[in-house]
């Protein structure tokens, strides 16, 4: 044993502490974090590719992945068993090809003016929702020397893009056509449902079935028919198909609207959204709380500030309608008016300090609110909610690929 006196051992320099504890851990991390557990993307995946099965699952990942990171997801959801990946336009999947993805990409939603022989070249899935794209696609096709792939898409009942039921007979024969001249393959035929009602979907249904059997009699023979998306790929085999487009039940939030949690259907929320108390202050009754003085103190109690705002994705129709965060494992209310960059909980007589991590939405399983949960207070969508986590908050990924 060396001569060092043993009670230096025993008590950390305070120069120099150590970087485990918590504190420590604490102040490393970014002031507002959005953690997203690859992991858990992996799992959602896997439960609904198992649950629709033999349809295949086309793994969203638009709009930076519903804000959790695009190429992230991308990687954790074909992990899970996606066969391919689903995007709104075409700069979203120009970024999954940069950070080297090269599975099946479709993107559906393009600019009047796009310009397709990128796409082409960088072996990307097109939607084609009229007559004029089909033709533009083919013509791009033919100049970049290699077929398109291409997913007609019908319109069944949205009223959005898709060609409408009076023109699919000349859409598909000239799809036919081009087919037979080799500037493009039919690969898919594809709608969206409006998400209205269980008789809506049916009369969908049959207007979809329609369109196949449309295409099939101008010679196609598209191997992937897709129309489901999370909530009718979970409730509904007919909508099945070939393949399933997964979003929101992919990043572990709840498809319906019946008050069915994401937990009842064994999906774990990927985002926790976390930050730390800013400042701590005792008020008397009668004190009031952030702009407009919608909350005033009904008794002498503790406040919290928090530096989550608005810009950051908190909702400001949330403000006084039931909105919770977690602090050091409980669940406080959000009182007053959500400001751009702040909010106020009211902790009443609990102990809570400078520092003290802060959740404003993640896994249930940890006590914590979830997104879904906010997004009701807010009298929104949970699909809202995290696509809105703003670009000052940082993304930490763990779990999956990244670990």
């Amino acid at each position: 044993m060396s001569g060092t006196d043993p009670s230096d051992a025993a008590t950390p320099d305070a120069a120099t502490p150590d970087a485990t504890t918590p504190d420590v851990a604490a102040r490393a991390r970014p002031l507002r974090e959005a953690v997203i557990d690859l992991d858990a993307i992996t799992a959602n995946v896997r439960r609904v590719a198992d649950r629709v099965a033999p349809a295949a699952v086309i793994a969203v990942v638009k709009a930076n992945g519903y804000g959790h990171g695009a190429a992230e997801v991308a990687r954790a959801a074909l992990s899970g068993g996606a066969a391919g990946l689903g995007v709104a336009d075409l700069d979203e999947a120009y970024a999954l090809r940069a950070a080297g993805i090269d599975s099946r990409v479709i993107a559906w939603l393009h600019d009047p003016f796009a310009e397709f022989a990128p796409a082409i070249r960088a072996g990307i899935d097109v939607g084609v929702s009229s007559r004029e794209q089909l033709e533009r696609v083919a013509d791009a096709a033919v100049a970049v020397g290699r077929p398109a792939a291409v997913h007609l898409k019908v319109d069944t009942g949205l009223s959005r893009n898709g060609v409408p039921e009076p023109e699919w007979p000349a859409v598909c024969a000239r799809a036919s056509e081009l087919e037979h001249a080799g500037s493009i393959r039919v690969v898919g035929v594809f709608s969206h449902f409006a998400n209205t009602s269980r008789d809506v979907d049916a009369a969908q249904l049959a207007v979809f079935d329609r369109a196949v059997e449309a295409a099939r009699s101008a010679g196609l023979d598209p191997a992937l028919r897709h129309i489901a998306s999370s909530e009718e790929a979970w409730r509904d085999p007919d909508a099945r198909y070939d393949a399933v487009r997964i979003g929101i039940a992919m990043y572990g939030l709840t498809p319906f609207g019946d008050g069915t949690t994401a937990t009842a259907l064994g999906l774990v929320p990927a985002m926790t959204l976390r930050t730390r108390v800013a400042a701590v202050r005792r008020v008397e009754p009668g004190a009031g709380a952030s702009y407009g003085h919608l909350w005033t103190a009904d008794r002498a109690t503790t406040l919290a500030l928090v530096p989550v705002g608005y810009a950051d994705g908190l909702p400001r129709h949330a403000s006084e309608r039931g909105a919770h965060v977690t602090i050091r494992g409980r669940r406080h209310p959000i009182v007053g008016r959500i400001a751009m960059d702040q909010c106020i909980v009211d902790v009443g007589d609990d102990e809570v300090g400078l520092g003290d991590e802060v959740v404003v939405f993640g896994d249930p399983a940890t006590g914590a609110p979830t997104a879904d949960e906010l997004a009701e207070a807010a009298g929104t969508i949970g699909y809202e909610v995290v696509t809105r986590v703003g670009p000052r908050v940082v993304r930490t990924h763990v779990g999956g690929a990244e670990r």
